[in-house]
């Protein structure tokens, strides 16, 4: 996917999170966040088609003030600007009266047609990632000190005090229980993104409805190597959980919800899924790879590496293209 998730680091910086949201028959569908490796380019067949075709494409930052297909049977937009604290410029309309027609969210609702294999025409994939308290020997501002009023599975997130190239911050400690405030605050600020987004379009104009809550679309998260990850699977996983938990406090159902990702890479980030793995367990997948259509259908039969359904796969083209298992 477009753009590498690499952590913000000026102390103070507040987080915002988007959200995701359609879902495949027979299971949810998967949209996702950082997508270092697909700017698009490369060969591969023509996504799109409308009417009972399972093709749709995929969007988000790189293709800024680009022209997007016409046609296409679903579309997936990224929330999020290549890192988990960062935004799709091109995800709201900017402030001209007319501007909502530049907004890749209302391109993926006003354009998409409609697949049987899905119940909706538009989805939405969030950037993911583990950055700790410092990320190459710069504090990260984002990184929770306290839980706040949420109740942490993992015991409550504290501060402690470190030194950093001679100056003194209060930081989260490296834990289970701040990656999962941390990764619980991501997807809190991207559902309020999606929330501004769809009431900055309705205020535009009203011919095509785009729902402002979250629970309207499937989300996908996009968990890739390229991101800022710990050694220490357990925070990572921990991060995850709790960005599902962040996604479900907004609304999201969690059949609605999937990852982006290969099993090599999941289980690099995650040291693996079991039935032990809590809400990570039984999630959809977005299984990337193909550089044919017929890749990505031969592609569905791939093995499960959340033990959840395969339900969308991926083949590059001059805009990443996408069909619905």
């Amino acid at each position: 996917m477009g753009g590498r998730a690499a952590a913000r680091v000026s102390a103070g910086v507040t987080v915002q999170a988007l959200v995701l949201g359609a879902l495949l028959v027979g299971g949810a569908t998967p949209a996702f966040a950082a997508r270092p490796a697909h700017n698009g380019g490369g060969g591969g067949g023509g996504g799109g088609g409308g009417g009972g075709t399972t093709t749709g494409f995929d969007v988000s930052y790189p293709q800024c003030g680009t022209t997007l297909p016409t046609s296409t049977a679903f579309g997936i937009v990224g929330v999020n600007n290549g890192r988990a604290s960062d935004f799709n410029p091109c995800f709201a309309p900017p402030s001209s009266t007319s501007g909502y027609t530049q907004s890749e969210l209302y391109w993926a609702v006003s354009t998409a047609t409609g697949t049987a294999n899905l119940t909706s025409k538009a989805l939405l994939y969030v950037n993911t990632a583990d950055p700790g308290n410092v990320y190459n020997g710069q504090v990260i501002g984002d990184w929770p000190t306290s839980s706040g009023q949420i109740s942490d599975p993992y015991s409550a997130c504290t501060s402690t005090s470190i030194t950093v190239s001679g100056v003194s911050y209060n930081v989260g400690l490296n834990n289970n229980a701040c990656a999962w405030q941390y990764g619980y605050n991501m997807a809190q600020a991207d559902a309020a993104s999606l929330t501004s987004a769809a009431t900055a379009i309705a205020n535009q104009e009203s011919t095509v409805h785009v729902p402002a809550t979250p629970s309207s679309y499937p989300w996908w998260l996009d968990v890739e190597t390229a991101n800022t990850w710990q050694a220490d699977t357990s925070m990572n996983v921990a991060d995850l959980q709790g960005m599902i938990a962040g996604l479900e406090a907004a609304g999201v159902s969690y059949s609605y919800l999937g990852v982006y990702s290969t099993s090599s890479q999941w289980n690099s980030i995650t040291g693996g899924t079991t039935s032990a793995s809590g809400s990570l367990y039984g999630l959809a997948n977005w299984i990337p790879g193909a550089r044919t259509l017929r890749g990505a259908e031969s592609n569905c039969k791939l093995p499960s590496f959340t033990g959840g359904p395969v339900a969308i796969t991926q083949w590059t083209g001059t805009i990443d293209n996408d069909y619905a298992c």
